[in-house]
């Protein structure tokens, strides 16, 4: 397996965690109730929840496109030393924006 395929391989893993951290958050704002129903009125989640949930779309937007970068190179055999450093690079950028967003942290 490339570094490439490896970086996406841990960034779909971020994207279950993000997904968890989401979803528990989200389940305790709104309580099982609401949690568990048809949700005909959408819910407008606030505060870490609703920063979770648009940091984990976010993250859905970012890895379809990391996705076919990681693909084109590995099929084409092109990694090298720059690419699989940007694979990493990009997923440790994501593995820190994720709490920071959440935390509500600005530069």
């Amino acid at each position: 397996m490339t570094p490439e395929l490896t970086a996406l391989t841990l960034a779909a893993l971020l994207q279950a965690v993000q997904f968890l951290a989401y979803s528990v958050s989200a389940n305790h704002q709104v309580g099982p109730k609401t949690a568990l129903g048809p949700r005909d009125t959408p819910v407008q989640l606030t505060g870490t929840a609703g920063r979770l949930q648009r940091a984990m779309n976010n993250h859905f937007e970012g890895l379809i496109l990391f996705t076919i970068a990681c693909v084109v190179i590995t099929l084409s055999d092109q990694s090298t030393a720059y690419t699989a450093n940007c694979g990493w690079i990009y997923l440790v950028a994501r593995g820190l924006y994720v709490p920071a967003y959440a935390c509500g942290l600005s530069p």
